[in-house]
């Protein structure tokens, strides 16, 4: 009794009161329990408090009294060290809730922590699925699928748990797919780590790099504009096309297809309206191509179709390879429609080269396509052609004589002869042709080597050197008062009047050589009249208004709209020599040669007639009204030096021609 007095004393004096404590005393003093054990903080005499652990038992002696035990030990440094140990675990905790990854802990079946990326990435918290058991059936409702990934799953954590020292080994990487709870379906990797009493799980949403090396790999393999393969992907399917021909010893077909006229529509239109053409177009041709064929875009405004299995025969495999072809020439000749604008019209070209696969080459292939492509622009556009072997001869001419015309441009081979243009019997000046003196071949015909400049972009070189040499001509006659009155016309390509610098290069090449702007005449073709009518008729305005004049070549054979031709500031009508050739057999001709002179008159405008080869020629011009004309009748073209000097002799002046 004087022991219990003694430990309820030492009770109050230490701690203040006696609270739960007594509960366990009276239970020790019962007899209901021999012993009991207790952590509290306690306040010691000098104010200080401590934690303290307090251990009392029952001691019985031999003599049959009943003692009680009480040690009190001092754990105030073992409460710090827990209190810190905790406050490392929740910063720890703290750390993995903000992991970009998944995180979980498990113990036994449950799950007893997770972080919000976990939650993010499968959509389930503690209260859907506390445990293992219930995540897997969220996770995977399919029950075949689910214990397929268990099995793997608890054979990984098996294989960690059997190595020496189980805690702290990786558990090995297991990657599958799982139901997000929006039912989403995310492919996952689930690894971790095993612990002494149980183990830590990560997953790494792997859906977003799958999808990032889904879109690396289309974008290595596919134009990014219409979808379609790129020219890597069509050189593998290519190759395969041909694999596949020779192996089963059937032709298949390679169409390159260009779109006609679309850098006009891309320049005056702009690039966005280009491009959402391009986008049209891969649209409209998907719907011309089998599925198990390729459609292809080789870049810019081309496309490729790789056609498979078309016969055992190159002429069956021609035979279908143009009715596929067939088929998107008239896909492509309905207009246009591009975000509620008016319609566009735009056509094709198709080249066509036949392949067997066993000595073609894919590279081969394309060129010739690409040879035969063009042969259908030259034919008119809209147009499909085949390659056969005359035209990669006529290519790599082509090529030759490309090479040699920029030689050519920085040697002075070329030069200007003048044909003579009569008016009522006297001279009153020229059209400048450009003639090339080539030193090995002599001189090539203009009908050979303005097509090329056109095609190859020479024209604009060439251009300008006829313009300003044409110019010089007329300052260098200026100074003689018969040449000083002639004219000299220049013919003007489509592709150089479009240019935005013709009218300052224009301007530029009668300032610097001096020549009078009234004695410059442009010779424009019925062509250049379907593009952007609008800007024609400005920059004609512009320069009719320092006094250039304009003649209207070629007249009847385009297809020039009386509408515009009335706004156009003209000066010239001249009739197409293919008119004036059989105007006294061809009654046709005859009518169409006075209907011209009939509306030139009417508008105001002198009408010119070219090719006349004999004096009925030109007595039945003149007949009908056309008092202007040249041709052979009076002189072919000639060097300028030998111009001079005809029309001075006309002239009946005996000077000679001017220094």
């Amino acid at each position: 009794q004087r022991t219990w007095g003694t430990i309820q004393k030492f009770q109050y004096l230490i701690a203040g009161s006696i609270d739960a404590d007594l509960v366990q005393l009276e239970r020790l003093r019962s007899g209901e329990v021999q012993d009991f054990r207790m952590e509290k903080r306690y306040q010691r005499k000098d104010g200080g408090i401590v934690w303290a652990e307090l251990a009392v038992s029952q001691l019985r002696l031999g003599d049959g009294s009943l003692y009680y035990l009480a040690v009190v030990q001092d754990i105030s440094e073992r409460k710090r060290m827990e209190q810190a140990l905790r406050g490392s675990e929740q910063r720890l905790l703290g750390i993995l809730n903000h992991m970009p990854l998944g995180v979980n802990l498990v113990q036994g079946e449950s799950i007893v922590f997770r972080n919000d990326s976990h939650v993010q990435i499968c959509g389930y918290g503690a209260d859907e699925a506390p445990d293992v058991a219930s995540w897997w059936r969220l996770v995977m409702p399919d029950a075949a699928q689910r214990q397929q990934a268990l099995s793997a799953w608890q054979a990984a954590c098996t294989a960690a748990c059997g190595k020496a020292e189980g805690a702290g080994n990786a558990i090995a990487p297991l990657e599958c797919v799982i139901t997000a709870k929006g039912g989403e379906r995310r492919t996952v990797e689930l690894s971790g780590m095993m612990l002494d009493d149980g183990y830590i799980v990560t997953m790494v949403d792997l859906s977003q790099r799958l999808q990032a090396e889904q879109e690396a790999h289309f974008l290595a393999n596919n134009d990014p504009l219409t979808g379609l393969p790129n020219r890597r992907l069509l050189l593998d399917r290519l190759q395969q096309a041909l694999a596949i021909s020779a192996r089963h010893q059937a032709c298949g077909a390679l169409l390159m297809l260009d779109l006609d006229n679309f850098k006009q529509i891309n320049e005056t239109l702009g690039h966005d309206m280009g491009d959402r053409l391009l986008q049209a177009v891969a649209e409209r041709l998907r719907g011309c191509v089998p599925e198990d064929d390729t459609l292809a875009r080789h870049g810019g405004d081309e496309f490729v179709v790789v056609l498979k299995g078309l016969g055992a025969t190159p002429q069956e495999a021609a035979a279908r390879a143009e009715e596929a072809a067939q088929k998107m020439l008239l896909a492509m000749r309905q207009p246009f429609v591009l975000d509620g604008s008016e319609p566009r019209h735009s056509t094709l070209s198709v080249g066509i080269a036949i392949f067997q696969g066993q000595r073609e080459s894919a590279d081969e292939l394309l060129k010739r396509c690409d040879i035969a492509m063009y042969q259908a622009k030259a034919a008119g556009r809209d147009a499909l052609r085949f390659f056969d072997p005359q035209m990669q001869a006529q290519m790599a001419e082509r090529v030759a004589l490309e090479a040699d015309m920029r030689a050519g441009l920085d040697s002075g081979q070329f030069e200007l002869f003048y044909q003579p243009k009569m008016v009522r019997g006297h001279i009153s000046g020229a059209e400048a042709l450009v003639r090339w003196r080539h030193p090995a071949k002599g001189f090539i015909p203009p009908s050979e080597f303005i097509p090329l400049a056109e095609q190859s972009g020479l024209i604009l070189r060439l251009g300008s050197w006829v313009l300003r040499t044409a110019c010089e001509r007329l300052a260098l006659w200026s100074a003689d008062p018969v040449l000083g009155q002639l004219t000299v016309a220049v013919n003007v390509s489509p592709r150089e009047f479009h240019e935005a610098s013709f009218v300052p290069q224009v301007l530029e090449a009668l300032a610097s050589t001096g020549a009078e702007p009234r004695r410059l005449r442009l010779e424009l073709t019925e062509s250049l009249l379907l593009q952007d009518v609008e800007d024609t008729i400005a920059k004609m305005v512009q320069l009719r208004g320092y006094g250039v004049g304009f003649s209207l070549d070629d007249f009847g054979t385009g297809y020039s709209s009386l509408a515009y031709l009335k706004r156009l500031p003209l000066h010239e009508l001249k009739i197409d020599q293919s008119f004036v050739r059989d105007v006294l057999t061809d009654p046709n001709d005859a009518a169409i040669a006075r209907t011209i002179v009939a509306l030139g008159t009417s508008l105001g405008l002198q009408v010119t007639a070219e090719g006349v080869e004999t004096e009925a020629q030109r007595q039945f011009l003149e007949r009908s009204g056309c008092h202007a004309w040249q041709g052979y009748l009076l002189s072919r073209p000639v060097p300028g030096l030998a111009f001079e000097d005809l029309v001075l002799a006309r002239s009946g002046t005996a000077a000679a021609a001017v220094v």
